[in-house]
């Protein structure tokens, strides 16, 4: 397998630090300068081709105990691009190659220095924008690793009593081996189910909310948006239909990723572009988590699409008319009200109340697919073909940790990392 190295750092600071790994790591690394002793940083001044490179901390991490489970070399050089390129230059012409996005975690992983969801969750950590995304990569990601534990060990124990009840048929078991296991496997199911009617609200979280204002032309949208987002997003004006297509801004709710989203104004027209904007209003606002839906002083509400929760505001609350939840885009009264009610439904709509957390599509699918195999084994009475859908729901629950799984998953998760990841 071939040497590869990254930049592990952000560009533009004073230090970059540049990671090698491989085979070839040490040797390469004794190339441009005298290797110290393992896992010490020592100064070291990079030469290669009898010029001077730069002086760096150099230090030395021998596999397999260490991030990638193979030999691997930290550089830490001076933040320059030039010294960068000039480093990096040095390294290719020794043998190394630049790692693709994801490549060091891929080698990690398949060295067993974690598994599958181990590694999801570290990009899903890298990727938080937010508090709450934080934590549910961190707390809800050690919760599925755990569920996934107790669910391995469960179905370990349920295909052992399944495989006495093929083995011995004729020894007279007694009754309550079939009751435990026909237990066991409903058990099993449920949990399962459980922690899949958590999964939206995970995923949600994962991805952030889209929460879409509506309302008719002239009802404060866009300035609601402005005074949400706390900056000139979308442009304000007393001409109608100034707003013509869907303008949104990503904002921090009670820790949640939320974002919103201004649309053209919702009314009968002639002119081609602004019926262009209301259809497309309408369609962002059947798709979206929550709607705001506004109307000044005496005008009636816009009606939400079925199914999708939504909050009546009574804007331009400077200009009278204060029944029911007022604003005041312009002057601000009740906007800490508004944002603090609005950071309560994103943390609704987010909460998996300390279930595992299912964020992943891939990880859905193969709970899903292992509570249907646990399922379809219980509705059957014959043992042996009980025994292959157990056996089903074990390869489904592999996927989930990565210990048996395609290329292309493996390929999907790990071109998500960052390069020097």
């Amino acid at each position: 397998m071939s040497t590869i190295f990254a930049p592990i750092t952000g560009r533009g600071g004073a230090v970059s630090v540049l990671r090698l790994s491989g085979a070839e790591a040490l040797a390469i690394t004794a190339s441009l300068c005298a290797l110290p002793v393992p896992r010490r940083a020592s100064l070291r001044r990079l030469r290669h081709e009898g010029r001077g490179l730069d002086t760096a901390l150099v230090v030395v991490f021998p596999g397999p105990d260490n991030f990638t489970g193979e030999d691997c070399v930290e550089l830490s050089l001076h933040g320059g691009r030039a010294v960068l390129a000039a480093v990096s230059h040095a390294l290719t012409a020794l043998g190394a190659r630049y790692a693709e996005p994801g490549e060091f975690s891929r080698r990690a992983f398949e060295n067993g220095r974690f598994d599958l969801l181990e590694a999801e969750a570290m990009a899903d950590l890298i990727a938080a924008e937010t508090e709450a995304q934080r934590a549910q990569a961190v707390e809800g990601a050690d919760a599925l690793h755990a569920a996934c534990a107790s669910w391995r060990e469960a179905l370990r124990h349920i295909m052992a009593r399944q495989e006495a009840l093929i083995d011995f048929p004729d020894e007279d078991l007694p009754p309550e081996v079939e009751a435990a296991l026909r237990t066991g496997i409903a058990e099993l199911a449920a949990e399962m189910r459980a922690a899949l009617g958590a999964a939206p609200a995970a995923e949600r979280l994962r991805e952030g909310l889209e929460f879409v204002i509506l309302g008719a032309p002239n009802a404060g949208k866009s300035t609601l948006l402005n005074a949400l987002a706390g900056e000139e997003i979308a442009i304000v004006s007393d001409i109608p239909g100034t707003t013509r297509d869907a303008v949104g801004m990503r904002v921090d709710l009670g820790g949640v990723p939320v974002h919103i989203t201004d649309t053209a104004g919702l009314r009968e027209t002639q002119d081609a572009i602004e019926a262009e904007g209301v259809r497309r209003a309408l369609a962002r606002a059947g798709r979206a988590d929550f709607l705001l839906l506004a109307a000044p002083p005496g005008e009636p509400f816009p009606e939400a699409p079925p199914g999708i929760p939504a909050l009546c505001l009574r804007t331009k609350a400077d200009l009278g008319g204060t029944e029911g939840f007022a604003v005041s885009a312009r002057s601000g009264a009740g906007m800490e009200v508004l944002r603090a009610r609005l950071a309560q439904v994103a943390q609704d709509l987010t909460d998996t109340k300390g279930a595992a957390a299912l964020a992943r599509p891939r990880q859905i699918a193969c709970v899903r697919d292992t509570a249907a195999a646990l399922e379809r084994a219980l509705a059957l009475p014959d043992p042996e073909l009980r025994g292959e859908e157990l056996r089903a729901a074990s390869l489904a629950l592999a996927r989930l940790v990565g210990v048996i799984g395609v290329e292309e998953v493996l390929d999907a998760v790990f071109s998500g990392f960052c390069i020097g990841k």
